[in-house]
């Protein structure tokens, strides 16, 4: 007797394959699809700025200029720092998963202004065409802090080119921090209350804060500069009668907050992989959300310590000092708590959980380290010298590349359905973090022993720990680009993701993986538990599934 035939079923629809055109991924006003369309365009830039870094770092492992010209060695530098701050740092984790996963983590089918959230990212594409424009004409010399009169008066670098792409990339910072903060105010599911938010959603709010705020600041300073350049007026020239400490008033009162607009989501992402992995309710939830806007706005008033050697009055610099090492508070509030709610969990070593490690162990050297730049006279003695140069990098790539990183880990397989390779995932981040402590510590060393930052020739003395430190970059390259490989290998070859792979908690663990085109399945009930709720049936069962019942109150405790 022949068995009859089972129907296929057809396959689920998600948000992916609703519609494979390239004009209905071009058109979209899905916030997921958008978010992608960031990832892509980020990671374009971002590779661009790593091979200017690695031109860069190949010039230092010699004593003399031998590879490229002075004035060459200035673009590369400069055209690095551009675009890994303005096109990477700043849009990466609000523009991709502040994108995703916002409204799902809020219970809201979209975004307040879907049209605007596209618009967004064609004005960032727009203001990168010109910065690439201005690369492939020649270049721009100025430092990525293009301070004046050399921007505004003297380089003959493709200055305004630059300017006119960062002016346009900030509408872009604008318009996605006014989404978010719309989004979350009024479109949160009935039962998400202010107390029940994701600590991610949190973090992207303060972001969002700065964002408006902060950045045409910065974009009325690039117009001024323009307006200088262009009709010669006095503004920050002295030879006209301008002043060019009143430019690094106006750029650092918007550059100091854009750190937290870059470490900020980071912090968010923390938040979440630490409570996730260690299956166990964030320690002090209120402390750590207050922090995150206690940040924001602490972030506005310390911007004067970038100016200790500019002729700042004594008075002036011994207030910012104090109010700089003030803003330390609320971070260490986030570093306590986290460390605090892996104590006593179940902590498991998850590729997400191994970044989450790494950002605490090199955030925290470049907050330390950000400490002793606050004290007058540490920071005159390293002042301009590659101890700022390691301080940053510890932050930016340390923190904000590091908290991206193990977010786009732990939310692929709700991106893509699909998971990636975890042998391959865990030795990229070991490489990362490796690579990054052998790139970047010796640099600490040389600041304190007197070497500038910016020269492309140095004394013979310096040499050992420069090659050291080309050699940790190499590392450090690989590290990054084996993510690429296995995120695409993943796409094809990956094993398909469940709803909770994790078994950790939010709403974006409730709907099918990857989601369907409005989030939530119609008819469906949402179900919103207190932030961090392991012991709730919906979230223990996913994780009895994943890691087995707890063997004692102590394994997964309330919290």
């Amino acid at each position: 007797m022949s068995t009859p035939a089972v129907a296929a079923q057809p396959p689920r629809e998600t948000y992916i394959n609703t519609d494979w055109s390239l004009r209905s991924w071009l058109l979209t006003i899905d916030h997921k699809r958008i978010a992608w369309l960031y990832l892509i365009s980020i990671s374009g830039f971002f590779v661009l700025g790593g091979f200017f870094a690695l031109l860069i770092r190949l010039e230092l492992l010699t004593p003399a200029g031998d590879l490229v010209s002075p004035d060459t060695y200035n673009r590369l530098f400069t055209q690095h720092g551009v675009i890994m701050i303005f096109l990477f740092l700043i849009p990466s984790i609000p523009a991709v998963l502040g994108n995703f996963l916002i409204p799902i983590q809020i219970g809201a089918i979209d975004v307040a202004f879907p049209k605007l959230n596209l618009a967004s990212w064609y004005i960032y594409s727009l203001g990168g065409l010109f910065i690439v424009i201005a690369l492939a004409t020649g270049g721009v010399d100025t430092g990525w802090t293009f301070y004046t009169p050399l921007s505004s008066t003297y380089a003959n670098s493709q200055v305004m080119w630059v300017a006119v792409g960062v002016f346009i990339v900030g509408f872009s910072s604008i318009l996605t921090g006014l989404n978010f903060l719309v989004t979350i105010h009024t479109m949160r599911h009935k039962d998400m209350t202010w107390g029940r938010l994701p600590l991610f959603v949190w973090a992207s709010y303060a972001t969002s804060l700065i964002n408006v705020l902060g950045t045409p600041v910065v974009a009325i300073t690039i117009l001024l500069v323009g307006v200088e350049r262009m009709f010669g007026l006095a503004i920050f020239d002295p030879a006209l009668g301008g002043d060019p400490v009143l430019f690094q008033h106006l750029f650092w009162f918007y550059s100091h907050p854009a750190v937290y607009i870059m470490i900020l989501p980071a912090f968010g992402v923390i938040s979440e992989l630490m409570a996730g992995f260690s299956r166990k309710r964030i320690f002090g939830y209120n402390f750590i959300a207050a922090s995150s806007v206690g940040i924001a706005v602490l972030g506005f008033i310390v911007w004067a310590h970038h100016l200790f050697t500019t002729g700042l009055s004594v008075y002036a610099a011994t207030v910012f000092s104090a109010l700089t090492m003030l803003i330390a508070v609320p971070t260490a509030v986030k570093i306590i708590n986290w460390t605090t709610t892996m104590y006593q969990g179940s902590v498991s070593w998850d590729t997400p959980m191994l970044y989450a490690l790494g950002f605490l162990g090199l955030f925290l050297v470049g907050g330390l380290t950000g400490v002793m730049l606050a004290t007058l006279g540490i920071d005159i003695h390293v002042h301009d010298t590659y101890f700022v140069v390691a301080h940053f990098h510890y932050v930016m790539v340390g923190g904000a590349i590091m908290g991206f990183l193990g977010g786009l880990h732990y939310w692929w397989p709700k991106m893509t359905g699909r998971m990636y390779p975890e042998t391959f995932s865990k030795l990229s981040a070991l490489l990362v973090f490796a690579g990054f402590n052998l790139t970047f510590f010796p640099q600490f060393i040389l600041g304190y022993l007197g070497m500038p930052r910016r020269y492309h020739a140095y004394p013979e003395e310096f040499q050992v720990l420069n090659i050291f430190s080309s050699a940790g970059a190499s590392i450090l390259g690989v590290g990054y680009l084996l993510p690429g490989l296995y995120f695409a290998y993943s796409l094809v070859f990956g094993e398909k993701a469940g709803r909770n792979p994790w078994g950790t908690v939010g709403l974006e663990w409730q709907i099918p993986s990857p989601p369907p085109p409005h989030n939530f399945v119609e008819g469906e009930e949402i179900v919103v538990t207190d932030a961090y709720d392991y012991e709730h049936d919906l979230i223990r069962d996913d994780l009895d599934r994943r890691v087995g019942p707890p063997r004692d109150a102590r394994e997964v405790p309330v919290g």
